[in-house]
């Protein structure tokens, strides 16, 4: 079985996360446990430097995007590639719904191109997304409603 760096993220989270485990600290242990549950090292490695990268620099990311209505994002062909369709499609219902800004939109599709994966799906982009969310400041009905559709609770209004 083929695992992916994103099969060992959704592991952890699904496992880990809502237990408040700090994983930095812990790193090593889960880093064992990874691969006593078939995980493969290389994957794993990946999957904790990803989790890096989830730290948000809000000076760097508010730098790079245009806060005005009037804007519209333009997917540069590599991300074309890695988001269909529906997942660009459920990118701009997110900004449009307000769970998602300009800002965390930038760093949904930041976090998606740092997979090393050559396209993922709709229900992985929700857990890309619902991944970011649960490491923003503020974000915790947004991160409720995307948790609800992640684990398909039939979320469907959003307060």
């Amino acid at each position: 079985m083929k695992e992916s760096v994103l099969d060992v993220l959704m592991y952890l989270f699904g496992h880990y996360l809502d237990e408040d485990a700090d994983i930095e600290s812990d790193e090593e242990s889960l880093k064992w446990e990874l691969i006593a549950a078939g995980f493969p090292e290389r994957e794993i490695v990946k999957a904790f430097s990803w989790l890096e990268g989830l730290i948000p620099n809000p000076s760097e990311a508010s730098a790079q995007v245009v806060h005005s209505a009037a804007a519209m994002r333009v997917f540069t062909p590599q991300e074309v590639e890695r988001l269909d369709l529906e997942c660009r499609r459920f990118l701009l219902y997110l900004e449009q719904a307000a769970v998602l800004d300009a800002v965390t939109r930038e760093f949904v599709i930041d976090r998606v191109m740092a997979l090393e994966t050559d396209a993922i799906d709709l229900a992985q982009l929700k857990w890309v997304v619902l991944m970011v969310l649960f490491n923003q400041p503020g974000g915790q009905a947004a991160y409720s409603w995307i948790e609800d559709l992640v684990l398909d609770r039939g979320a469907t209004v959003l307060h």
